[in-house]
């Protein structure tokens, strides 16, 4: 299981929010660039970060910190946050991201994401954040009736490279994942399921390896806080 240290990207800091609260946002850091350098140093084998601003803008705003955490790093990064159209798309792969989530626009535009992934193959991941199951988009703002499971089986066939599934209201309350709901989407698809939500301690990530179907955790406030050790936690997953 790979484990991806989370960098949440607010008016250019690194930041974590309390259940997608944009109000609630607690600031860790002015230099993300720093920060990537130093989880990269620390031996993680990915990235994760989110363009908070740009999930409710619709277009990208932290550009310019993911360019300096791009140009600071080797490890792949990937990213999510307000890239809703082929070009942007483009645009960031040409800047060296390795992968780009798609989250609102997976369930607005879904031939986007096909388009996408047929183009840039291994490169295009979905991003499905729910609320007792049922996915939100536009930075968690606006909730559907679409199901968690359903969505991301509607993808079965599109050559996604992973599903990042996060479960908005255990995200950034430190009170562990929703391990049940996540290893139950995963066992639902072949594609890779990343959890995401509420990971707080090396326990945590051993109840999602122990599940033996979910292919990465995503965690950010715990290893800021220092709830998680990054090195303790990349012994745990072996990744």
């Amino acid at each position: 299981m790979i484990l991806y240290p989370a960098i949440d990207l607010k008016d250019g800091n690194c930041v974590r929010l309390l259940r997608g609260d944009m109000a609630a946002a607690t600031v860790f850091g002015t230099d993300p660039a720093a920060q990537a350098r130093a989880f990269a140093e620390a031996g993680c084998a990915w990235l994760h970060l989110v363009d908070l601003n740009g999930a409710f803008a619709g277009q990208p705003v932290n550009a310019a910190a993911v360019e300096a955490i791009l140009a600071a790093v080797k490890v792949p990064v990937q990213l999510g946050g307000g890239i809703r159209d082929m070009a942007t798309i483009e645009r960031w792969l040409d800047r060296g991201l390795a992968r780009v989530i798609l989250g609102t626009v997976a369930v607005e535009n879904p031939e986007l994401v096909r388009a996408a992934a047929a183009a840039f193959p291994g490169r295009i991941a979905v991003g499905i954040d729910a609320r007792k199951g049922r996915v939100a988009t536009r930075g968690w703002a606006e909730e559907t009736e679409v199901m968690a499971t359903d969505l991301a089986r509607s993808f079965e066939d599109a050559g996604v490279a992973a599903i990042i599934y996060t479960d908005i209201d255990r995200d950034g309350a430190m009170q562990g994942p929703n391990v049940a709901a996540t290893g139950a989407l995963a066992r639902a698809v072949r594609i890779p399921v990343i959890a995401s939500g509420g990971v707080s301690s090396l326990d945590d990530l051993r109840a999602l390896e122990a599940t033996g179907v979910i292919a990465g955790a995503i965690s950010g406030r715990a290893l800021y806080d220092g709830a998680i050790d990054l090195a303790e936690a990349l012994a745990v997953t072996g990744g």
